[in-house]
C-alpha cells in the first residue's frame, strides 16, 4: 500500500465546473478530480484518490509558497487561489468558461490564468493526464499550437501563452512572471480529430468577463433577501454547479468514494441522480425564484415517472422494486454496476475506491413520497403539472398502496437487511396526502377515498409502531429502540404539529442520543440494535443535512434564538468556500464527497424557513 497521508484535507478544495461535469481545486493549485465530458465519465485526474497514480495538474510557484489563500470571484463559479511567497505574489483564475444557458455551442476547457501581482516567481505547471481512472497514460504529441493528449477514448487539447514540453506522460512548463505579467493555460475536451486552437491572454481575459456575466446575471434571479443572503447565494450557485443542463438532471456529488470515516469502507458513487433530493431540491429552487431549473428538473423526473409500465425494476431475487430506481444517470437510465478499482489506493488508503452505485437495487420506499411531494411544490409554486404527469402519479400512487407495508433500506441506504422504517412509512404518508391535495385543489380525477383510507392506516401504523412509550420518541423502525435523525422531517412534511407533544418529546430524545453541539449524527452506527448496521466497519461523522433539519426542527417548534445559534455554528463548519462535503467528522473535517447537494439543499431550506419566522 502507498503513503497517501499526503492528499489535502476533502475541505481545502474548490469547485469550478460548466454545468456539464466539475472539477475540483485543492488550495495548493493541483486539479486533483476531472471526469472530462460529464460528472460520470472516467477521470483523467484523480489524484485526490491516489497521489502516485491518479493523475492531476498541478500549477506551483518553483520552491513551493509560504502561504496560500482562496476565495471565489463574489457571485460566481471563477476560483481565485493566490501564493505568498518570498519572492512575491501569484493568482490564479480557475474556471470552466460558461457563456450563455443552453449553449449549443459549448466547448468544454479548464481555463487557468497566473498573474504576477507583486514581485518575480518562477512558476511551475505540469498536467499528469491519466485517463479512464488512470487505467491508461495518454500518448502526447505536439501540434502547432500545443499539446494533443489522447488515451481511451479521450482527447485532449492543451494551449498555454508559454512554451510547452513534454517530458515523458507529462506536459510541463515553467516561466517566470514579474509584476503584472501573466501566463495562461487551457485544456480543451476536444471532438475526434480537432486541434487545439491558440488562446491569447486577451481572448482568456474575454471569457473571464464573459463567464462572470453569465454567473452575475444567474444569481440576480434569486428572490432571497434575507440575512444570510451570501451563504444561501454560495449554495445556489454549487448547487446550479452540479446541475446537468443538457438535461436538467441534479447530481448527488461531483466525486466518487471521497471517505465517510478515514480508512473506513463507506466510500460510495455520487455521481448520480437520487430520486429522493428532487423534492429538497424543487423547494429550493422554487423558493429562490430559479424557476427555469425547476422546471428543466421537473421535466426529468417526468420522463422518470413516465417510463413504461410494461418495465420492471427487480433486484438480485427477483422482487419487485416498483415504478422508480433510487437513483439514475443523468440520462435516466440505471448507472453501471458497482465496481472496485483495485489499482487506486483511496483517499488517504482508504479502499476501496467504487464506481457505480449498488443501492440503485435496493428497495427504499421513501422516495415515492418526495418525488409525489416535488411535483406537488411544482405544482404550488410553479406553473403546475401536466395531464400526463398526474397520470404517471396515479400509477406510482397505485403501486405504493399495495407496497408501502414492505421492510427496505431505508432513506440511509442500509446494507446490512431490510427493516420496516419509520421514515419510508412517513414518505409513504406524504405521498398520499400530497395526491389528495392535488385532486382536490386542482379537481383532478382519483379514488380520493380509498387513497385517504390509506394515508390513515399509514398515520396509525405510524402513531402505533414506531412510537416507543419508554422513550417517549419515534424510533428508528417499528418496535425499535434507536433513534433516527430523519424523524426530524415530520413537521416539515406536515405530519404532525410542531407543537405535538410526541414530536417535542422525540425532540429532546434526538438533542440527548444524536446532537453534538449543532452537529447531527443520523444514527448511532457504533450502538444499533435495530439492524442499521451496514457491515462496513467503520464509524462515520455527523451528517450535514441532519444539522440543517435540526434547525429547521428549532424553527418550527418556535426555539427561534437556538435555531439561529445553530445555523451560525454550521456556517462556521463550512470550508474556507462556503461548501460542505456530506458529513464533518469529530475534529470538524469535512467526511465524505465533496460538495455535496443535499447539504447545500438543506441549508437553503433551514436559512429560508428561519429567516420566514424571524421577521
Amino acid at each position: 500500500m502507498s503513503d497517501q497521508t499526503s492528499a489535502l484535507p476533502i475541505s481545502d478544495h474548490g469547485l469550478i465546473g460548466d454545468l456539464r461535469t466539475a472539477a475540483l481545486v485543492g488550495m495548493d493549485g493541483t486539479i486533483d478530480w476531472f471526469c472530462p465530458g460529464r460528472f460520470d465519465a472516467a477521470s483523467v485526474f484523480a489524484s485526490v484518490l491516489d497521489t502516485e497514480v491518479g493523475g492531476s495538474w498541478r500549477l506551483e510557484p518553483v520552491g513551493g509558497s509560504v502561504r496560500t489563500q482562496q476565495f471565489y470571484v463574489p457571485n460566481t463559479a471563477i476560483l481565485a487561489t493566490r501564493f505568498l511567497t518570498e519572492d512575491g505574489v501569484i493568482e490564479v483564475y480557475d474556471f470552466m468558461p460558461v457563456i450563455q444557458r443552453a449553449d449549443p455551442d459549448h466547448r468544454q476547457r479548464i481555463v487557468r490564468r497566473v498573474t504576477a501581482v507583486r514581485g518575480s516567481t518562477r512558476v511551475r505547471s505540469v498536467v499528469s493526464a491519466r485517463p479512464d481512472y488512470a487505467r491508461t497514460t495518454p500518448q502526447v504529441v505536439t501540434d502547432e499550437h500545443g499539446v494533443v493528449l489522447t488515451g481511451a477514448g479521450l482527447r485532449l487539447g492543451l494551449v498555454s501563452t508559454t512554451e510547452l514540453s513534454v517530458d515523458g506522460d507529462d506536459v510541463t512548463a515553467e516561466i517566470e512572471l514579474a509584476t503584472g505579467q501573466s501566463a495562461v493555460f487551457v485544456l480543451e475536451v476536444l471532438a475526434d480529430g480537432a486541434a487545439p486552437q491558440a488562446c491569447t491572454t486577451a481572448d482568456v481575459d474575454a471569457l473571464i468577463d464573459a463567464t462572470s456575466t453569465f454567473w452575475h446575471d444567474w444569481v440576480e434571479r434569486s428572490t432571497y433577501t434575507g440575512r444570510w443572503r451570501e451563504t444561501v447565494n454560495r449554495s445556489a450557485i454549487t448547487l446550479k454547479l452540479l446541475t446537468h443542463e443538457p438535461t436538467g438532471a441534479i447530481i448527488a456529488a461531483p466525486t466518487t468514494s471521497l471517505p465517510e470515516a478515514i480508512g473506513g469502507g463507506r466510500n460510495w458513487d455520487y455521481r448520480y441522480v437520487w430520486v429522493r433530493d428532487a423534492g429538497f431540491s424543487l423547494y429550493a429552487l422554487l423558493r429562490l425564484g430559479f424557476t427555469d431549473e425547476a422546471q428543466a428538473f421537473v421535466r426529468w423526473l417526468s420522463e422518470r415517472m413516465g417510463e413504461g409500465p410494461d418495465e420492471q425494476h427487480l433486484d438480485a431475487n427477483g422482487d419487485d422494486l416498483g415504478p422508480l430506481r433510487v437513483l439514475y444517470d443523468i440520462d435516466g437510465s440505471s448507472p453501471v454496476d458497482e465496481h472496485e478499482l483495485g489499482h487506486l489506493s483511496g483517499y488517504r488508503d482508504s479502499a476501496p475506491v467504487r464506481v457505480g452505485n449498488g443501492a440503485v437495487d435496493q428497495l427504499q420506499l421513501d422516495i415515492y413520497g418526495e418525488i409525489i411531494d416535488s411535483v406537488y411544490l411544482f405544482n404550488k409554486y410553479g406553473p403546475g403539472l401536466s395531464h400526463d404527469a398526474w397520470r404517471d402519479m396515479q400509477r406510482i400512487i397505485d403501486w405504493l398502496t399495495e407496497n408501502w407495508e414492505r421492510e427496505d433500506a431505508g432513506m440511509w441506504e442500509v446494507r446490512g437487511g431490510y427493516r420496516p422504517h419509520t421514515t419510508s412509512r412517513l414518505m409513504a404518508w406524504v405521498a398520499f396526502e400530497r395526491m389528495i391535495r392535488m385532486a382536490r385543489q386542482r379537481g383532478l380525477p382519483g379514488d380520493i377515498t380509498a387513497w385517504s383510507d390509506t394515508r390513515d392506516q399509514i398515520y396509525a401504523r405510524i402513531m402505533d409502531e414506531s412510537w416507543n412509550t419508554d422513550l417517549q420518541a419515534f424510533t428508528q423502525v417499528e418496535g425499535g429502540t434507536a433513534l433516527d435523525a430523519g424523524v426530524l422531517l415530520m413537521p416539515m412534511v406536515k405530519f404532525l404539529s410542531p407543537a405535538d407533544p410526541r414530536f417535542l418529546s422525540t425532540l429532546d430524545a434526538v438533542e440527548t442520543e444524536l446532537v453534538a453541539d449543532s452537529l447531527v449524527f443520523r444514527y448511532d452506527v457504533s450502538d444499533s440494535p435495530d439492524g442499521v448496521d451496514d457491515d462496513s466497519g467503520a464509524e462515520e461523522g455527523t451528517f450535514s443535512l441532519c444539522s440543517f433539519w435540526y434547525v429547521e426542527a428549532l424553527t418550527r417548534v418556535g426555539r427561534l434564538g437556538e435555531a439561529s445559534v445553530a445555523l451560525e455554528k454550521m456556517f462556521t463548519y463550512a470550508n474556507h468556500l462556503g461548501l460542505y462535503a456530506e458529513q464533518i467528522g469529530d475534529t470538524g473535517d469535512q467526511l465524505g464527497n465533496f460538495p455535496q447537494a443535499f447539504t447545500h439543499l438543506s441549508l437553503i431550506s433551514a436559512a429560508i424557513n428561519l429567516d420566514r419566522a424571524l421577521g
